[in-house]
């Protein structure tokens, strides 16, 4: 008889909350569970797990919290730091999702003898005939889809996965079976920012949280000729206009960084784009390695529209061609790609 019992991580909102309904209704042995991350974050605070036990009870299932801080700390926000530190724009969701749901939650999930973990990410997991193995695609959500954030995941428990909402288009319709069924998070807003740097102040939260400070240095352009002052490069992002405090005969954007001569490098737009990139830390789901050159859609950030390309790998890096020169490519940012709607892998820019 099929193990159908699961553990569903439930952050008190709406997903989640319609995520453990849908499980129950289609047989699954439902148990929610609360990782507690970060004291304070947006999804780790005294009414998220109120509202995850709330909607728990409310529909008859277990509710479990356990303790991951050390662990949030050591995974996410340690490279959060430190990605900053080395002048990258890092995406820390890419990382919990790798380490905290889909690693320790899993674990959590064999220890309550469980054969499934479910979130309630927009995304899909199936298994495909063609490449006889299990996938990760693109739900129907469109541009809520969060396939992107989930390249990280190890492969071999994709078939352990299960996302409920993958086939829901928009998230009136998740609203609507909240209200339907009269849970109290149906109209809780969604959380947009950085959860544990709920107030958005990335900065201020560096500052607080680690050795980085304001350091003045230049502002300089390619040729290395001065333009301005800079107070600190972690306030920086690649392709940033504003706030750069220049004038100058053309618009000027970021376009890197000079860690060692503590420069902020500048130029008009044009500059901005590139055809190749080189990826590493590369996680590859729907193939082993990649030997032969493959064409792939290519996301560059999760707001980004996918970029026809070419892909090899080359040892532990993937060389990417872009067909068409890509805007603002920024290290410590993830490159995921596909073949239609099926995660190839990914790998973070360097």
């Amino acid at each position: 008889m099929e193990n159908k019992k699961v553990l569903l991580g439930m952050s008190g909102g709406v997903d989640s909350s319609v995520s453990a309904l849908l499980l129950k209704k289609q047989g699954y042995e439902v148990m929610g569970t609360t990782l507690e991350l970060f004291a304070g974050s947006s999804c780790c605070n005294i009414s998220t797990y109120i509202d995850a036990k709330n909607v728990c009870n409310q529909i008859g299932i277990p509710h479990f919290t356990f303790n991951c801080k050390d662990e949030f700390n050591k995974y996410v926000i340690s490279d959060f730091i430190n990605c900053y530190a080395n002048c990258k724009t890092p995406n820390p969701c890419i990382e919990c999702n790798k380490f905290m749901k889909f690693g320790i939650m899993w674990n959590k999930a064999k220890e309550l003898g469980c054969n499934y973990i479910a979130t309630g990410h927009y995304a899909k997991t199936e298994y495909n005939k063609k490449y006889d193995r299990w996938v990760l695609k693109k739900s129907n959500a469109g541009k809520k889809d969060q396939s992107y954030v989930l390249w990280n995941i190890p492969k071999e428990i994709i078939e352990h996965v299960i996302f409920p909402l993958a086939d829901f288009e928009d998230k009136a319709e998740i609203r609507k079976i909240a209200n339907d069924n009269n849970l109290k998070v149906a109209n809780k807003p969604d959380s947009e920012d950085i959860c544990f740097v709920p107030n958005g102040n990335y900065k201020e939260f560096l500052e607080k949280n680690s050795d980085i400070k304001s350091k003045e240095g230049n502002i300089v352009n390619v040729q290395g000729q001065i333009l301005g002052k800079h107070s600190g490069l972690y306030k920086y992002t690649i392709g940033q206009r504003k706030g750069l405090g220049i004038s100058y005969k053309s618009p000027l954007f970021v376009l890197g960084f000079n860690k060692e001569k503590n420069e902020v490098i500048v130029g008009e737009e044009k500059e901005l784009y590139k055809k190749e990139i080189r990826v590493n830390e590369i996680n590859l789901l729907l193939f082993n390695e990649i030997k032969e050159t493959i064409e792939v859609d290519v996301k560059t950030r999760y707001s980004s529209k996918v970029a026809k390309a070419k892909i090899i790998q080359d040892s532990e890096f993937i060389n990417v061609s872009f067909k068409e020169p890509q805007r603002a490519i920024t290290p410590g940012q993830s490159a995921v790609f596909y073949i239609d709607d099926i995660v190839v892998g990914g790998g973070k820019i360097i």
